[in-house]
């Protein structure tokens, strides 16, 4: 039994510097496909809340499609879809990154986490005190300039407990990835079983890996908040 879970214990977290571990190709899946859905989110966002017309209605659409259809299908249709299509197989770029699994969900969750985080920021703009603007524009900043230093900083400030949960949502939707060959906590986990047939032990390790890295980016976001909402804080003294 305990040869057992050591087995699986390494096949989780085992790293030998060439192929990585299930827990660190769940970390990477999770931090890039993130930190690219949150680049884009931003001038997206400021787009969505545009009152030009022709700039809100595109990204207005995408948020639509890609808050309105499941992850897995958009998985499945990037992945093998994709490729399917004639001028993709004779790009040879475009041919090398969709034959790619990992590449494909990396493109596959940025797309949809940035669907999702555009509106959270989109929300959070529309949010901007009118206080601010006016004291914004009564100091002669440009509109680019009273977006860099005030909108934006504020929204994002405020925008942070709920994109906090959007994080540990995409933690929890990268299980997905298996979907597309990539060998991640829960693809590791199927194959233990697959060779054990010890479900509770190989889908029971990677719920608690899962649980402690969520609680992980909690503690984590929990001490952001503390830092840049402190001063929402209700003063006693």
């Amino acid at each position: 039994m305990i040869d057992i879970l050591n087995d699986f214990w390494r096949a989780f977290l085992y790293w030998d510097g060439q192929r990585m571990s299930g827990l660190a190709v769940t970390l990477w899946l999770l931090v890039v496909s993130v930190g690219i859905g949150f680049c884009l989110a931003i001038p997206l966002a400021v787009a969505r809340v545009s009152k030009k017309r022709w700039l809100s209605t595109p990204v207005r659409l995408y948020t639509y499609v890609f808050r309105g259809t499941p992850l897995y299908v958009q998985l499945l249709l990037i992945y093998t879809g994709m490729y399917s299509l004639e001028f993709v197989r004779s790009h040879q770029l475009l041919d090398a990154f969709f034959r790619s699994g990992f590449h494909c969900a990396i493109l596959a969750f940025a797309l949809n986490t940035c669907a999702y985080t555009t509106e959270i920021f989109a929300g959070a703009i529309r949010s901007t005190s009118h206080g601010e603007v006016e004291a914004a524009r009564a100091y002669g900043m440009s509109w680019f300039t009273m977006y860099r230093r005030i909108v934006i900083p504020s929204a994002l400030r405020r925008a942070l407990p709920l994109y906090s949960n959007e994080v540990i949502l995409m933690l929890h939707a990268t299980t997905v990835a298996f979907t597309a060959t990539v060998p991640d906590i829960l693809k590791v986990a199927r194959d233990a079983n697959s060779a054990t047939y010890r479900s509770f032990d190989a889908f029971g390790l990677a719920a608690l890996i899962y649980l402690v890295v969520s609680f992980a980016l909690v503690a984590l976001f929990r001490r952001a908040e503390r830092h840049w909402l402190g001063y929402l804080a209700v003063r006693t003294h």
